[in-house]
């Protein structure tokens, strides 16, 4: 087993010294700040058709510090809201912050006007004010909302949503629970914010150091490390740069609790327990698993799916996922949530008796970016291994280390000496039909912009960096199918190409190279079928959601899985479907909320077909800071 890496190792211990129990808080918080703790013990469960909640602030304490949070009723994670499919909620929202907010109901289906999103579907909550939003409930599953205002979301404005189906579930449990994952900072989101558009690997503590450099001249020989680092030097990128926001300043949370706080579900052995899984982070991919104990899927992102079995999993920002495990031995279980970058994690108990504990395993060592991630992943390059530590540079076919990504400006990507071609509507330039996914608009090449997939890969078998090595079966998109088989047609009116774009060191983030406020909104006509294909540009992993429309993954074979929140991996092409049944205007980014603050947000607009949908003004300000 892997020991955990030298530079997250101090500030976890940091993290787990001081983090206090909710007894320990109980003993030296005010009753308004013993408010905000309640949810340290669990989320409340809320049900029916008509309810009330209210947006405040109070002191909680995760690190050792007080620090301010917005709540929801008073805690952190707000209550968990149970609904059931066929009613009709009525949810009055009342704002007692200082400033605008409001609530996104992630991943469901319901009239623009009531998704949430201040400048596009409502001008937000005033303070003072209450809004009520109502909306019919179309369909089941777990489902979670959270703030769409400013940083609400990171510092606390979030809860779950189960809703129970009308016919009984076709995977019966016994007990469920929801798993709730986020990220916590004692920081002030906007100075998070502001750190990253001027330092932008600030927390990153993986880069690598001389000692880093030393190890390497032994094990690779000067030459070779030397060739390495000219690189990456010139392309002025980091093979370490696996999250913008770590371990470094974020405390990870499992149901509103520090590793330390060691939250806890009690079962009977034998039975069959429903752990939903919600990722209610702000920058943080997750990898999950329960050494020693089998998963089995049967719904993602509220949809069920054909059951798989596996053992682990990296559950993107936004996303959900059902799984049922079921316990037979009268011991305790771990459940153990690491982040992406090895710099921290969350954890809990499943135990059948409090007095049993369960060993906490040792984080892995943070993994290295390679050439998968530069978006050659499917360029022929032999017999290179995942690691760029490990590449024969001098047969690469193209020399990587003579590239000068600077000089590449407006001229377009040359491919033997003949610049690529572009059909291109100049009104619209994301509708462009484009024979390939590699080549590149010339909004592409900017400043905005500091690199280009060469040959973006098919990677939904690919468990993603840090994971392709298990000796356990990693969980994929592709082995999950929608259930009862494709939802909708496989045949799509027409294709949109989107590019995930961004300049790392700048810290700004874009698609096509276009950020959001210099963005046109992409439309499409009522009811038609939509390909959309993305291509990851970038050397980050994106959770990209549409809101208000299901987006049908294509797996292949006539295979759908569908969702409303599909991760792009570094490197990485794949489409999907979209049927544009509902008329209105949505939200469409990615749910890295500082990626999306950066620009990486587009307007969608689902018009009829004659153009006659009435669209109220637009006001972009609104958006102002992670919209």
């Amino acid at each position: 087993m892997n020991t955990p890496h030298p530079f997250s190792l101090p500030r976890r211990r940091f993290v787990q010294g001081l983090a206090l129990g909710a007894a320990g808080l109980g003993l030296s918080l005010s009753p308004r700040q013993l408010l905000a703790t309640q949810g340290h013990t669990g989320a409340p469960v809320i049900s029916g058709d008509t309810f009330h909640l209210t947006l405040g602030g109070a002191d909680v304490n995760i690190t050792g510090k007080p620090r301010q949070a917005t709540t929801i009723n008073g805690i952190v994670p707000g209550p968990t809201l149970r609904w059931r499919e066929g009613d009709t909620v009525t949810i009055k929202v009342t704002n007692l912050l200082p400033e605008t907010s409001s609530i996104h109901w992630h991943g469901l289906l319901l009239p623009f006007q009531m998704d949430g999103v201040p400048g596009l579907s409502f001008d937000g909550i005033k303070p003072g004010e209450t809004f009520t939003y109502q909306f019919p409930i179309v369909q089941s599953g777990t489902y979670w909302y959270h703030s769409h205002s400013g940083f609400q979301e990171q510092t606390g404005l979030y809860g779950s949503i189960i809703i129970d189906p009308k016919t009984p579930d076709p995977q019966p449990f016994d007990r469920e629970q929801v798993i709730m994952l986020s990220d916590w900072s004692d920081e002030d989101p906007k100075h998070i914010y502001a750190t990253l558009k001027k330092v932008s690997h600030y927390y990153n503590f993986n880069e690598r150091t001389v000692f880093d450099t030393l190890r390497d001249f032994r094990e690779k020989g000067v030459l070779k490390t030397l060739k390495d680092r000219h690189m990456w030097n010139t392309m002025r990128m980091s093979d370490r740069d696996l999250a913008d926001v770590t371990g470094y300043t974020y405390t990870y949370l499992m149901n509103g609790q520090s590793p330390n706080g060691n939250w806890t579900c009690q079962f009977n052995p034998g039975e069959r327990i429903k752990l939903r899984f919600i990722n209610a982070s702000a920058m943080t991919f997750f990898d999950i698993r329960i050494p020693g104990l089998d998963m089995t899927v049967v719904a993602m992102d509220g949809q069920p799916v054909k059951p798989v079995d596996f053992h682990e999993v990296r559950l993107g920002v936004a996303e959900t996922l059902d799984v049922i495990v079921a316990p037979k031995d009268d011991r305790a279980y771990t459940l153990f949530a690491q982040s992406i970058d090895r710099s921290g994690f969350a954890r809990g108990t499943l135990t059948p008796d409090p007095a049993y504990t369960a060993e906490v395993p040792a984080m892995d060592e943070p993994p290295l970016l390679g050439h998968t991630e530069m978006g050659m992943g499917s360029m022929d390059h032999g017999t290179m291994n995942h690691d760029m530590g490990d590449m024969d540079h001098s047969t690469m076919d193209h020399d990587m280390s003579s590239m000068d990504h600077n000089a590449m400006s407006h001229e377009g990507m040359q491919h033997n000496g003949m610049a690529v071609p572009f059909a291109m509507d100049p009104a619209n330039p994301d509708l462009a039909p484009r024979d390939s996914a590699t080549e590149h608009l010339p909004s592409e090449f900017g400043p905005g912009v500091d690199m280009r997939a060469m040959a973006p890969g098919e990677m939904l078998a690919d468990p993603g960096i840090g994971l392709r090595d298990r000796d356990w079966k990693v969980l994929t998109y592709a082995d999950m199918e929608t259930a009862g088989g494709p939802p909708d047609s496989l045949h799509p009116d027409r294709e949109i190409v989107l590019h995930l774009t961004g300049n790392m060191s700048r810290y700004m983030w874009s698609f096509n190279g276009i950020p959001f406020a210099d963005a046109q909104p992409l439309e499409l006509y009522h009811n038609e079928r939509v390909r959309i294909t993305l291509v990851n540009d970038t050397m980050m992993t994106h959770p990209i959601h549409l809101h208000g429309l299901w987006s049908d993954l294509e797996l292949g074979d006539g295979k759908l899985l569908r969702k409303h929140t599909i991760t792009v991996k570094p490197g990485e092409k794949l489409s999907y479907l979209v049927r544009a049944d509902a008329l209105g205007r949505w939200a469409y980014h990615c749910h890295l909320l500082y990626h999306m603050d950066a620009g990486m947000f587009r307007e969608v607009r689902v018009i009829a077909k004659d153009g006659s949908q009435s669209m109220p003004a637009m006001d972009h300000h609104q958006h102002g800071e992670g919209a």
